[in-house]
Order: C-alpha cells, then structure tokens, then sequence
C-alpha cells in the first residue's frame, strides 16, 4: 500500500529529543575555530568519567609533565613527614607556654641581683677585720718598681714630688690604670691636700725619668705590709703606713676595702691614699668630731669610724692620739676637704 505523500514538516514542530540530536549533530560538524573547546562536550565533567576518557586524559597529563606529576606529591609527603619528626607536640606545647629568650625578655624581674648599696658583713664581725672577698696579694719580692707617669705642678706653695710604685711580685690587672692614675688623680683632685686650705702645698708626680721623689706611695703585698706597718708588734689587723719617705698601702686592703666603708671600694682607695699621704705632711691621728658627721681623712677609718671602737684599740696599741669613747660614730669620707671650692 502507498502511503499518500506527507506536507513537509517544520523543523519546530519535531519531538525534542530528536530535534536535540539533530542540533548536536549539526553544531559538531561545524569546523572549530583554533582555540576553541568542542560544543558537544558538557560544561562539567561527570563524576565518575568513563574509563576511555580517564585513560586519555592520563596519557595527555604524562605527556605534558612527565616524572613531575609523581615527584611533586612525593615531595609533598617526605616534608611533611620531616616536619611531623622536627616539631613534635611537646616542642612545640614549649614554644608556646615557655618563657622568651633571655635576649627578648622585656623589662621585668632581673634575673640575677645586685648587692644593695650598702655592704652588709656577718653581725660577729669587727670592724677592722679584712673583709671577704677576692684573693690578694699576699706575698712580694721586697723590691719596688717605678711606674712611668708625670703631671705638672698642682696647688701652691712648698712642692712635694712624689713617685708611683708597685711592689715587684704583686700582681693586679692594669698597675698604671688601676693603681698609677688613681694615685695621681687623687692627689691633684682640689679635694685632696692642694687645696688652699690644707695651708699652702703643691704636688708633681715624678717618675725615673725626672727629679728624685720627696717621698714614694707603694702598692705592697699584705705580708710586706705587715712588716713595714708593725703588724705583730701592734694593733693585729691589716693595714697601711708610713715610714720616713715610703708611704706603704697594703694590697690586702687596696682589693677588700674596710668594713666601714660598706663595700665601697673606690672611695676607701682614696682614703686610703689621701690618708697615708697626710702623715707626710705631718698629720696624726684624730677621733670622730660628732655623731653622723663626716669622718676626718685622718680618722683610722680602715678600722673604725666609731670613737668607741678606736679607744679600744688604742688600749692595745697606742696610735699616737687618745681618742675619747664618747659614743660618737661618723661616716665614712674619703677627702682631707669634702667640699672643695667650685664644688
């Protein structure tokens, strides 16, 4: 039977399906342009790829990058692990709650203290004793060396020259800085026996270079000083002295000091120049004038700043001058005149 012949269709008036496969064929054989991605393809790929499309796709990728599609996830992996091994929990628990670096600690609690100004000794110890501390020069060879250093002419009035010797065998860091200059200072300082009122004295340092000394202040070690100062024969405590022309400071008390001094070291080293130095010009021993002054340089500060203490000690050796056991305890002074004109 002959079917009668059908009216064209309307491309529109197709089933959807079929007129979506027409489309798809006829946009697929277009010619793409360079560049451009097939129109067929979906715009996401599925989630489970067909294998034809996977073993493809894992051929290009290989192609285009080779061993480093493998390497880079291996590498990804050894680093990890490295870091896992280096930083551990604990590790890293004590980065977090332990203290900084002592370098970054900001202001706070020191972690180590310094002693209080004032020197506190054990309650049982008398005051000359010779405090603890660092060793001493215990022993020397009994000959002197000049160290080398001059100064001009300070103050006015009758010129004393003066040398700065070290006890050969007496060993400290730096004798012309720690022993030469501090002398030399000391007794140029308007503070010290130039001064006007000490009543007409200037002093020069000399050394072998120049004029023979008037007298020589020596740095001796302490059994020299013993020796020199009638330690046995005497009171029984360290100390300096001075004998004709030689001016003796004991290195036992230039390293420890004296207790009235409080730990003072640099102060009691002045003392102990300007005070040995002070019997040159004539000066003897004297007592505390008032409770709380200031001690007189010529006070035996090395063993007390107390009048009651000295009077003591006199009982057992005399020092020349009776000192009165009124009660009177001063404080410690380095200087023949505190306060020296323009201070």
């Amino acid at each position: 039977m002959t079917r009668p012949p059908q009216p064209p269709r309307d491309p529109d008036d197709r089933h959807p399906a079929e007129r979506s496969a027409s489309e798809s064929r006829g946009l697929s054989d277009r010619p793409r342009r360079r560049g451009e991605a097939p129109r067929g393809e979906p715009l996401a790929a599925s989630w489970k790829p067909e294998g034809r499309y996977r073993a493809r796709h894992r051929k290009s990728v290989l192609g285009r990058y080779g061993w480093r599609v493998y390497a880079l996830p291996l590498l990804v992996v050894i680093t990890a692990l490295a870091v896992l091994q280096t930083v551990r929990p604990g590790d890293v628990n004590a980065a977090l709650t332990g203290p900084p670096p002592i370098a970054e600690q900001g202001p706070g609690e020191p972690l180590v203290r310094e002693a209080p100004p004032s020197q506190t000794f054990p309650v049982n110890m008398f005051s000359a004793d010779l405090p603890p501390g660092g060793p001493i020069p215990e022993t020397g060879a009994r000959t002197y060396q000049v160290l080398p250093g001059t100064s001009p002419v300070v103050g006015t009035g009758q010129l004393y020259r003066y040398s700065v010797e070290i006890e050969v065998g007496v060993q400290i860091p730096d004798p012309n800085a720690d022993f030469g200059n501090l002398v030399q200072t000391t007794l140029s300082d308007p503070r010290s026996w130039t001064n006007p009122q000490a009543g007409g004295i200037s002093l020069q340092r000399v050394d072998d270079s120049g004029p023979r000394p008037d007298f020589r202040v020596i740095l001796v070690s302490q059994q020299t000083a013993r020796e020199a100062c009638d330690y046995t024969d005497g009171v029984p405590y360290d100390s300096s002295c001075r004998k004709g022309d030689m001016v003796y400071l004991n290195a036992a008390r230039w390293v420890r000091g004296a207790v009235a001094f409080e730990g003072d070291i640099g102060n009691y080293r002045r003392y102990q120049i300007n005070h040995e130095v002070g019997h040159v010009f004539g000066n003897k021993h004297v007592g505390c004038p008032g409770q709380g002054a200031l001690a007189p340089v010529m006070m035996q500060q090395t063993f007390s700043v107390s009048n009651n203490e000295l009077h003591d000690l006199n009982q057992v050796a005399d020092q020349g001058t009776p000192i009165d056991a009124n009660g009177f305890v001063c404080r410690p002074n380095a200087w023949p005149f505190p306060v020296a004109p323009g201070f």
